[in-house]
């Protein structure tokens, strides 16, 4: 299977292709010009904001995982482009060049509106207004409007294998004013690939999917696990399910996560 990964040099993408590249696939990266690609791929030089550029990264591939997208930045027109407009640039690409394609694209349980009822469900309303998950919102609908197949995983906070993420988060989330009690829906890199090698198996093909491991985990427990400090609080917790991803319908199309909360990543020294 030749396979076609956007991002392929970013936060998940780095740490995706070895996993991809051991299941026995052909990986061919797409960079930028002047930038290395992973080991064991095929690098090919293009740009998502350069449509010219994309016709030989998608000729003859199987499928397409994209992962390429700007999350933060001072200047949210730049997030727009780089989300929406890149996004476009790949599925015309794809539809002219390799229509038969699966597309697997990366997007974020941030879509989901912070005050519903229960944890998010796929089915509910994708509302979100901060400049990165609704550019995101924008770029999934253009997915499914596409006539192409496809697969959209919606990640609960990423983190794992050293990437620092999980140590950012009590600093960014006490200027947001998380409750301490609050509680994150979590996935680890190794369940990315997890689910992303399912999804290319074609067990997930056209649906949109949540991916969480089995324990949303506290602000407080996750800053105590990071050794960082957060304050503490015991007023009432006003939206409970904010930041929690309901992952009935992953296990439902057969994944089963290998790092099941964060404490066993903790255990296994794979923060």
């Amino acid at each position: 299977m030749i396979v076609l990964v956007t991002g392929a040099t970013g936060l998940v993408g780095t740490r995706l292709v070895p996993h991809l590249v051991d299941a026995g696939m052909d990986i061919r990266a797409l960079v930028r010009p002047g930038r290395p690609a992973p080991a064991g791929v095929t690098s090919v030089e293009g740009d998502l904001l350069e449509p010219e550029t994309l016709a030989a990264a998608v000729d003859g591939v199987d499928s397409v995982i994209h992962l390429a997208a700007l999350l933060r930045t001072p200047e949210p027109a730049d997030i727009t482009r780089a989300n929406v407009e890149g996004t476009a640039n790949l599925i015309a690409a794809v539809a002219e060049h390799a229509p038969t394609a699966h597309v697997v694209m990366a997007s974020t349980g941030l879509v989901y509106a912070g005050d519903l009822p229960h944890p998010a469900r796929e089915d509910d309303p994708a509302t979100a207004q901060l400049p990165y998950p609704a550019s995101k919102i924008i770029a999934e609908q253009a997915l499914r409007d596409s006539g192409l197949s496809w697969t959209i995983l919606r990640f609960g906070f990423v983190y794992g294998d050293g990437d620092g993420h999980l140590q950012s988060a009590p600093a960014l989330l006490g200027t947001w004013g998380w409750h301490p009690a609050a509680a994150m829906s979590l996935i680890h890199h190794r369940d990315i690939a997890t689910a992303v090698l399912l999804a290319l198996d074609g067990a997930m093909g056209c649906r949109v999917v949540n991916l969480t491991d089995d324990a949303p985990t506290t602000v407080a427990e996750i800053a105590r696990l990071v050794g960082a400090d957060y304050p503490e609080s015991n007023r009432p917790l006003e939206n409970p399910w904010n930041g929690r991803l309901d992952g009935t319908l992953a296990r439902e199309l057969g994944f089963t996560p290998t790092v099941r909360s964060l404490y066993q990543a903790a255990a296994e020294d794979a923060l």
